[in-house]
């Protein structure tokens, strides 16, 4: 989707799609011919070289700025996420949801298009919900770029001051990101400061992209640690395990957590005290089958559309499907046991229930605020 507004001197204000996990938009660009053109333009570039100063053609670049990228990266999430990160009771807790946070910011990028590189003094300004961001290119060689996040209403801040220098290697581009990322827990008096995994476009023999290298999460305060480490997990771009990712949280005297699984998929993290799993991030957990949206999808698309012999047919299909899920539950002897809460009743104070779960997971269905 694009969204071209005005602002008071008559320029466009054009704002692209975010990125999604898959590396994709809504705006669906990809540029033709790519690995053709790409080997054109780097046929006289030295194995090593730095590619900061390159200019690619429009032809290959995104419809938005690297600046407005590194903005989705925090505000195009699960809100809960991050505002998670300040709850925990203690700070084992808070680690944890830090990581969880930390992998819930990578996309993929799709292969053959970059974003512009910001010109200096080029500012980024978006707001969701109580959160604010402010990104800014404060050098432009070396290209330089910081950002400020702040959430009043949850004592949260980021400080990102980062510096990407990709390099040709021949068969693949590293783009090394140095700097910092820092997450400020006001109200906890904790900071964390993590680096950025590598992106590595791969060219040859099998074109694409992935995240990889080492990702450390240190908080000075409580002594806490987490380090990641991103895999490409295939040979030469050929067979699966894209987004593999390995990892532990740790203090000065024992490894506390092993983290492992795919960034693009599930992350679990297993406590190796007593060794039980639980998943720690899942960005694709897709709508439960007993969604309402799911349930009486058909029904709602016949109404939508006016067609109302179909939307019939429709309700009395989901009807007749419930009776016939009854009779079989009464036919072997089961109650109906609700999967999210504890139900009780009662002749004096009637029904009650209770919810299994201390905390509401992030959904997959998000409206915007």
């Amino acid at each position: 989707m694009v969204h071209d507004l005005k602002i008071e001197n008559k320029k466009d204000v054009i704002l692209t799609s975010p990125l999604s996990l898959e590396g994709t938009s809504d705006t669906d660009y990809k540029a033709p011919n790519i690995l053709q053109l790409i080997f054109s333009l780097f046929k006289n570039i030295r194995l090593g070289a730095d590619l900061t100063r390159f200019n690619l053609p429009p032809l290959l670049n995104l419809p938005k700025s690297q600046l407005q990228c590194y903005g989705e990266l925090v505000y195009c999430v699960n809100m809960d996420m991050l505002r998670k990160c300040t709850t925990g009771e203690n700070a084992v807790d808070r680690m944890i949801s830090v990581v969880a946070w930390n992998l819930s910011t990578v996309r993929m990028v799709e292969f053959g298009v970059a974003p512009f590189n910001p010109i200096l003094g080029e500012t980024h300004h978006a707001s969701r919900g109580t959160f604010n961001i402010l990104a800014e290119q404060v050098s432009h060689h070396p290209p330089v770029a910081a950002m400020h996040g702040t959430d009043e209403a949850n004592n949260i801040e980021l400080i990102w001051c980062q510096h990407a220098v990709p390099k040709f290697y021949g068969t693949v581009i590293d783009a090394v990101i140095h700097g910092k990322r820092r997450l400020n827990l006001l109200e906890k008096g904790e900071s964390y400061v993590m680096n950025s995994p590598i992106l590595q476009y791969r060219l040859l023999p099998k074109p694409g992209t992935s995240w990889v290298g080492n990702v450390k999460i240190k908080c000075q305060e409580s002594g806490l640690e987490a380090e990641l480490h991103f895999k490409s997990g295939s040979f030469l771009g050929f067979g699966g395990g894209n987004g593999a990712i390995k990892g532990k949280i740790f203090d000065s005297s024992k490894k506390l957590f092993e983290i492992y699984g795919h960034w693009d998929r599930c992350v679990y993290i297993k406590d190796t005290t007593d060794g039980k799993t639980k998943v720690l991030y899942c960005p694709k957990e897709g709508v439960w089958q007993s969604e309402s949206a799911v349930v009486w999808a058909e029904v709602s698309k016949a109404i939508l559309s006016k067609d109302w012999d179909k939307a019939r047919e429709a309700k009395r299909a989901v009807e007749e499907k419930e009776r016939e899920l009854l009779k079989q539950r009464k036919s072997m002897g089961e109650d109906w046991i609700p999967k999210h809460f504890n139900l009780s009743y009662t002749p004096d104070s009637g029904w009650d229930c209770s919810p299994k779960e201390k905390i509401v997971p992030p959904a997959s269905i998000i409206f915007p605020i």
